[in-house]
């Protein structure tokens, strides 16, 4: 990773911006934190689950809404913020979504309801969505080709570090402070940090001459076409499936490994160690992407993530299935995921240089709202075995073939992509 200005074949930063400068891997670092905002808003409460149920009178799956309702909310919002950063710039645009961030985290915080905090971790989604949709448009505005699906597997180590430790810092804060509320404070926290660090070092990336009109009809061209190219439809949907997958995990874990495995106490660790690999495998995807092309990568990746997901199925038929069996396998399966993630992702917004925050908006949104409404409903699905889960992950991996066949038309494996100047 380079630590000097980004040259080369990137695009200048717009004139309104030359006041400030970031270097390669600062970039890197402050996309991926502000990914992991909402990573963390997902994933540190679900130690808290149970005392949160238990405090607000919550029976059943149904605290897994607190995590549904963000995650849902969450990629209808991502529909809104990539025109309007098109048209003003990205940073007016990251500070209303990071404002709304914080300031429905301590709103969360003082709920006196299970229906009024399900309704504000819903807003929180909806209006914190820009710190979701933006970073990759950033990345488009300055990178493209094989190149950024390097640079987003390097954002992707960082932001799954957050994951891996959020529910031991929840857990942490749930002993400590002894309530679950403080869990949205630390959540605030995390948020004026990041509105700080943006404010003082981030330059504008949008482009004057890729400034877009607020017209309606052309924002719905450019989205249009941004989830319509045969090329790279196939990229969104298969990623949305796949992570549906993963949401479902999220959803149900607590149950899962509390519940069905009795290792309740080991929830932040088994926790990590997922996550863990998972940033593990997006590190060595950025080592070899630009080599072997994010085709060929997340083609293999897509394979051996089915195969993976058959065994799993195996073990949760059997009757007596261990979390010694499961752990490895739902391990190496998210490790997969560091392959397919980057790599699906560049390769669907590698046509639009010139209205990326429009169509990492579009994509996003099909890819956050059809991933969250699938989860939630594989993590409602929970019966107090793995099986519903093994048989989602299993069923979202050979769809998304299917559907990435259906981009490639039937050729898969292609050689690298250069980038574009």
């Amino acid at each position: 990773m380079r630590s000097e200005q980004l040259a080369g074949g990137e695009r200048p930063i717009s004139s309104a911006a030359r006041g400030k400068s970031i270097g390669e891997r600062e970039l890197i670092w402050m996309m991926a934190l502000l990914m992991a905002c909402n990573a963390f808003g997902i994933d540190a409460i679900l130690p808290a689950l149970d005392a949160l149920a238990s405090d607000l009178g919550v029976e059943g799956n149904n605290r897994q809404f607190v995590v549904g309702a963000y995650l849902l909310a969450a990629g209808i919002g991502t529909l809104i913020p990539g025109a309007f950063a098109d048209r003003f710039g990205r940073r007016p645009v990251l500070f209303t979504a990071l404002f709304f961030y914080i300031a429905l985290s301590i709103a969360c915080a003082l709920a006196t309801s299970f229906d009024m905090l399900i309704a504000l971790r819903a807003a929180q989604g909806f209006f914190a969505a820009g710190i979701i949709a933006l970073p990759p448009a950033i990345i488009r505005d300055r990178v493209g080709g094989d190149k950024m699906a390097r640079m987003m597997s390097l954002i992707f180590v960082i932001f799954l570090l957050v994951p891996a430790v959020a529910p031991s810092i929840g857990q942490g804060v749930l002993i400590l402070m002894g309530d679950w509320r403080w869990i949205f404070g630390v959540m605030a926290l995390a948020g004026v940090a990041m509105t700080a660090w943006v404010y003082v070092r981030l330059p504008e990336t949008l482009h004057e001459s890729d400034k877009q009109q607020i017209h309606l009809p052309t924002i719905t061209r450019n989205m249009a076409s941004a989830v319509t190219l045969r090329e790279t439809i196939g990229y969104t949907l298969g990623s949305a499936l796949v992570f549906g997958g993963l949401f479902g995990f999220i959803n149900s874990s607590q149950q899962l490994i509390g519940e069905a495995f009795g290792a309740g106490d080991k929830f932040p660790m088994i926790f990590a160690i997922c996550a863990g690999c998972m940033a593990i495998s997006n590190w060595s995807n950025s080592r070899i992407v630009e080599r072997f092309g994010a085709r060929r990568v997340s083609h293999v990746a897509l394979f051996a993530f089915i195969a993976v997901a058959a065994a799993q199925y195996w073990f949760a038929s059997q009757p007596d299935e261990s979390l010694w069996t499961f752990v490895p396998l739902m391990a190496a399966n998210m490790s997969l995921l560091g392959f397919i993630g980057a790599n699906f992702g560049s390769i669907a917004l590698q046509p639009f240089k010139h209205i990326a925050g429009a169509a990492s908006s579009a994509q996003g949104f099909l890819r956050m709202t059809s991933g969250a409404a699938l989860g939630a409903y594989i993590g409602y699905l929970y019966d107090g075995t793995a099986r519903p889960l093994a048989i989602a992950l299993l069923g979202t991996a050979v769809l998304s073939l299917v559907f990435v066949l259906i981009s490639e038309r039937g050729t898969l494996f292609g050689p690298p992509e250069p980038e574009e100047d």
